[in-house]
């Protein structure tokens, strides 16, 4: 009998949800005092509704008849201070997601429940209650279809006229918590993705489609703000002031990403709002600003500032209107001097301006732009729009231009003409044109910007290169004339090619030297490495766009690798803001971390001449040869490692100030390998433990000058493998910086002291000559051996 009495419950019984759900309609007021039991009673209702829902019918049809969420509802009305809205709301979240019946969703959506629930008057000042409220908000839209639609908007003659949902996660699009507006925007885009006709009319129809201007509003601010970052002085160009701008960069980004997911949403009506507004609000003042035709009373993004916002856009919004619209305007001046040639009333300036749509864009510029633009009736000038930056003597406004011109030109959306503008000869056009039309282009192509000033941007690049910038400037530098020369396929000039010797033999004694430095024994290891980046084929950048900015401080300090083969669509622009910007090195960085940056920028900036060299002297990319640097480790012993003492010298070290430790000092070296072991004799038997291993090269073994049985070795901190300062096993819970740099080891004599050096500088030579004698072969030849 008593074992019948205490029998265990069913949880997720009929009979015990009914329980439950009379236990919460006994619920009268919900305050501090009853809160955990209204909690854990809301908890029991979600779990036994999402485990009815796919193992009992029965269970969800209670649901229904006892009106449950209507309790949801009653719970909220008569709170009074509880804080019951945040468990609330989270316990309907999850039941909303768990939910995977058609028919419960459909009754969840029904009668008003959730919409009620949406627009509680909640208290969001202070405590955690956002969040929940967002992530609900969230849930509901991704259970949305066509038919679930209708029941969260309110509608009156077949016109929606209330859409809470959409409403009030707008109200939170402008929060300063990165989270919170992502959330939005996936709310948001869930609703485009499967709004119909009438609710598409209520998004795009005021109030509800001024949040699309907001959008755009809101961005242009950013994009002003990111200018006055770009023009800072040159003694507040720190590092710290660089992660401003590119936090400031992925905002704007992320905005563009999110413009072209609502455009690839295909919805016809809500594409032509978007691009109308991004156009009129956004586009086209910037690129009124570039060519110069704006009113001088209205605050302007700077020309460098405006040629990157254009590139971003273009690489990031896809579609034949935008990229057309945006070649029109920027090419503009160069349409008006070709069409001049052939005599500015002739059949072929004609033909040219209505190919091109220019006068069409113009006016619909002038129409619907708050912005004063005059139209060029005469160029004044060759070289106006892009060209006057191309002839800029600012470095940065010229590989800032010519990188808008490589994205416009490997848009495969540009319009034929547009391309033969550029300076994309016939074959590359990819258009089967008629005759009258192959004929258009030939006469565009011959006044193209590329093909016509093509001399003077070849000269004005390898200046750059011959000028030893730093080394990310050689690097874009470098990726712009490689493609300028693949695109156009033209030799050089005699003095260009003396230019590029210059560079060439620079960074081939630069690289030298690094022989003396104390990474030499990695140049055969980052030169391969370096080698195959260059070849690399290149990622999609929208699929790793997160990952890569979350490094990207980082990445941007350690090393500036860039594939020289990369699409410009996936190249980032960041380049041609950051130019004046110091390189400054992390945190707590050490001189190893300085040299190895050195030594790694040399390599990197010799790679880039050697392929720069192969396309200039060869006519073609050496994709096919490969650099073998790679030779077996020769002595591959580790901490533990047994051994024989051998010709070990004996010598004491201190690793702490209360251990003092007898070890043997064993350098040795073969092919490109070297190491210095410090060895402990075995307690039992006639060997050795290797307790500690440390490279040859940067020791740089110097004697005390007080202490003449004292040798110091200086001990490369950073790890290239990990991109830190390295630990040292059981030592590395020491905090003296200087132990951690530098050992110390004591010897019997001075005679002893001075072998011991000895012996570390000839095994460390011995290494030496090894890497040198294999990289011999890349750096023995000058560009003065090329023939042109």
């Amino acid at each position: 009998m008593w074992r019948y009495l205490w029998r265990s419950i069913d949880r997720f019984s009929l009979q015990y949800f009914k329980y439950i759900i009379n236990e919460l309609r006994d619920i009268r007021v919900v305050d501090e005092y009853n809160r955990e039991v209204v909690v854990d009673l809301l908890q029991s209702v979600v779990e036994i509704v999402t485990y009815g829902d796919r193992h009992d019918p029965s269970i969800f049809e209670c649901f229904m008849e006892y009106q449950v969420l209507a309790e949801f509802v009653r719970t909220l009305k008569i709170s009074r201070n509880s804080r019951i809205e945040a468990p609330l709301l989270q316990y309907l979240s999850i039941m909303i997601q768990n939910l995977n019946s058609e028919h419960a969703i459909y009754y969840c959506f029904s009668n008003e429940y959730i919409n009620n629930i949406i627009t509680h008057q909640y208290d969001f000042d202070g405590g955690d209650l956002m969040p929940y409220y967002i992530s609900f908000l969230r849930a509901v839209s991704c259970k949305l279809n066509r038919d679930t639609l209708c029941l969260l908007v309110k509608v009156q003659q077949d016109v929606v006229v209330s859409f809470p949902l959409y409403s009030e996660a707008l109200k939170f699009s402008h929060h300063g918590e990165k989270m919170i507006q992502i959330a939005v925007r996936a709310i948001s885009l869930n609703i485009y993705n499967v709004s119909d006709d009438m609710v598409c009319q209520f998004l795009t129809t005021p109030p509800a489609s001024e949040y699309f201007s907001y959008l755009v509003s809101s961005l242009r601010e950013k994009c002003l703000h990111l200018d006055d970052l770009v023009h800072v002085t040159k003694e507040t160009c720190t590092s710290d002031r660089k992660k401003e701008l590119i936090v400031e960069t992925d905002k704007i980004v992320d905005d563009l990403y999110y413009f072209n997911d609502i455009l690839s949403i295909g919805n016809s009506r809500l594409s032509r709002l978007v691009t109308d507004n991004l156009l009129t609000l956004f586009v086209f003042p910037i690129l009124l600003q570039i060519l110069h035709l704006t009113d001088d009373n209205e605050k302007h993004l700077s020309p460098l500032t405006s040629l990157y916002l254009v590139s971003r856009l273009l690489q990031v919004i896809d579609g034949t209107e935008m990229v057309n619209s945006v070649g029109r305007i920027i090419l503009y001046p160069n349409i008006v001097c070709i069409a001049s040639y052939s005599g500015p009333d002739s059949d072929r300036a004609e033909n040219i301006k209505r190919n091109c749509s220019v006068d069409q864009l113009l006016e619909y510029v002038s129409s619907t732009s708050e912005f004063f633009c005059r139209v060029y009736e005469n160029i004044p000038s060759e070289r106006a729009g892009l060209l006057s930056y191309i002839y800029s003597d600012n470095q940065s406004l010229l590989l800032a231009s010519l990188f808008l011109l490589l994205v416009l030109a490997e848009s495969a959306d540009l319009d034929y003409l547009l391309a033969s503008v550029i300076g994309l000869p016939p074959t590359k056009v990819g258009m089967h044109n008629t005759m009258a039309d192959t004929d258009l282009v030939s006469l565009v192509v011959g006044e193209s910007i590329l093909l016509k000033h093509m001399p003077q941007i070849f000269n004005a690049l390898l200046n750059i290169l011959a000028s030893q910038p730093p080394l990310p400037l050689q690097w874009h530098t470098g990726w712009i004339l490689r493609n300028l020369l693949v695109i156009q396929e033209k030799k050089l000039t005699h003095q260009d090619f003396d230019l590029f010797i210059t560079s060439f033999d620079q960074s081939r004694e630069r690289l030298w030297k690094e022989l003396d430095g104390s990474w030499f024994d990695y140049i055969p290891e980052t030169l391969q490495k370096e080698w195959r980046s260059c070849q690399t084929e290149n990622m999609d950048i929208r699929n790793v766009w997160a990952k890569w900015r979350f490094l990207v401080l980082i990445a941007s300090v350690l090393c500036h690798a860039v594939v020289l083969e990369e699409s410009s669509h996936s190249k980032d622009p960041l380049f041609t803001l950051d130019h004046y910007f110091k390189q400054d090195m992390p945190n707590g960085h050490s001189d190893s971390f300085i040299a190895w940056q050195r030594m790694v920028d040399a390599v990197k900036v010799f790679v880039l001449h050697l392929q720069l060299r192969s396309l200039i002297f060869e006519g073609c990319s050496p994709e096919s040869t490969t650099i073998n640097l790679t030779t077996e480790d020769g002595f591959p012993a580790n901490v533990g490692t047994e051994l024989p003492l051998g010709s070990g010298i004996p010598c004491k070290i201190s690793f702490s100030k209360a251990e003092m430790r007898d070890v043997h000092l064993l350098p040795v070296s073969k092919g490109i390998s070297g190491k210095l072991l410090l060895v402990e004799k075995h307690p039992h038997r006639d060997l050795g433990v290797v307790i500690a291993v440390e490279p040859l090269a940067g020791l740089n073994p110097k004697l005390d000058e007080i202490h003449p049985t004292w040798l110091h070795l200086r001990l490369r901190e950073f790890d290239p493998r990990y991109g830190a300062v390295k630990t040292r096993g059981q030592h590395s819970r020491s905090s003296n910086r200087a132990v951690e740099g530098r050992w110390t080891l004591g010897f019997l004599n001075t005679k002893t002291c001075e072998a011991a050096r000895s012996v570390i500088a000839r095994e460390s030579s011995k290494q030496r000559s090894s890497v040198e004698r294999l990289i011999t072969s890349l750096l023995g030849n000058s560009s003065n051996n090329q023939h042109y």
